[in-house]
């Protein structure tokens, strides 16, 4: 299948600095959490392997397309593991390398034994070999430790990192999933040892979810660490779909857990119902208004998306024709979606 690249995939994207680098990047990236693992999964049903790899290409190139140049994976990422690495690395082996930011993570189980899982250095460095292999990369631009591990010294992990850039396997180190004291100690040991620090960080941040307000976002503000968000979207909570009632092809009626059906009670509704009246008076659809209001903060760098269809992604990406809230609007949404609360 052909996909054409466009020339004008550069006009209409905002890109921005992340933390204190050089390296920019696209306010919405594309995630590929779910439906680029092995066929059958997730929304594809049970379509063609060519259908489905059909459509996993036509998502990155209809990414691509519209600037986002960053697509970010994980060692775990399929199902099963290392399936999504594959299927990305042979779609971008025909897109320009050099325009492209891939990052991948390790840090979950991901085989058995005790070698495939944490943040020690025999997994965090196999797994950079492993990452490459299946995406056959020469390098990767930012390679994450996905989770702290309580098990193994910071600095045995952050000494792994800073050998994957030195080696050339990796441009930048990333962390997610840390807290805000964890990741200022590792910029402290980064600092200390003279190693490459890290670069980015990435947390979950949403409307419904707004706990690292209280200190991580101060915390990469002082130590000049980018912000990327996954989940801005609550697993598709703020997307639209619950308005009404549970679809019977959405994630809550799924067997992948991640979003419990019993979650979506009457008053959950009620205020999704109200922040949608608030995004379609902005002009927007409940997942844009969701998206751009993680945007409103500028210490965020970026926004993760996942789709399971090219229009997904379009819709998303007209987001950034209106990313500015009136005081008004943001304080109707803190009615609905209340700030945390200092302990």
């Amino acid at each position: 299948m052909a996909v054409k690249i466009k020339a004008d995939r550069y006009d209409t994207m905002e890109y921005r600095r992340c933390g204190h680098s050089g390296l920019k990047l696209p306010v919405i990236s594309l995630g590929c959490w779910h439906n680029f693992g092995a066929r059958g999964t997730g929304s594809a049903g049970n379509i063609t392997e060519k259908a489905f790899n059909d459509n996993a290409k036509k998502m990155i190139y209809t990414a691509f397309n519209c600037g986002i140049t960053h697509i970010d994976l994980a060692n775990g990422y399929g199902p099963p593991a290392g399936a999504a690495e594959k299927r990305v690395g042979k779609i971008i082996r025909d897109l320009p390398r050099e325009e492209l930011v891939i990052s991948t993570k390790a840090g979950y189980r991901v085989w058995p034994g005790p070698y495939g899982d944490g943040g020690s250095r025999k997994y965090l460095l196999s797994s950079v070999d492993m990452s490459l292999k299946r995406m056959g990369l020469d390098y990767i631009d930012i390679f994450y430790h996905h989770r702290p591990d309580p098990e193994t010294p910071l600095e045995e992990t952050l000494e792994a990192l800073n050998q994957a850039i030195t080696s050339g396997k990796a441009l930048y180190a990333g962390v997610s999933n840390y807290s805000a004291a964890g990741l200022t100690r590792a910029q402290k040991i980064c600092a200390k040892n003279g190693w490459h620090r890290i670069l980015i960080h990435q947390p979950a941040y949403n409307m419904l979810l707004r706990k690292y307000e209280l200190d991580l976002f101060g915390a990469c503000e002082r130590t000049g660490t980018g912000i990327i968000c996954y989940c801005p979207l609550e697993q598709g909570l703020l997307t639209g779909k619950y308005l009404k009632s549970i679809p019977k092809d959405s994630r809550a009626v799924s067997k992948d857990g991640f979003l419990q059906k019993d979650r979506i009670t009457p008053e959950l509704v009620k205020r999704l119902n109200k922040l949608n009246d608030i995004a379609t008076k902005r002009g927007q659809s409940l997942a844009q208004m969701a998206l751009a209001w993680v945007l409103r903060r500028s210490e965020v760098t970026s926004v993760l998306i996942g789709a399971s269809r090219p229009a997904q992604i379009t819709e998303n990406v007209k987001v950034i024709e209106n990313l500015e809230f009136s005081k008004q609007e943001l304080a109707a949404i803190d009615k609905l979606a209340p700030p945390p609360k200092i302990k």
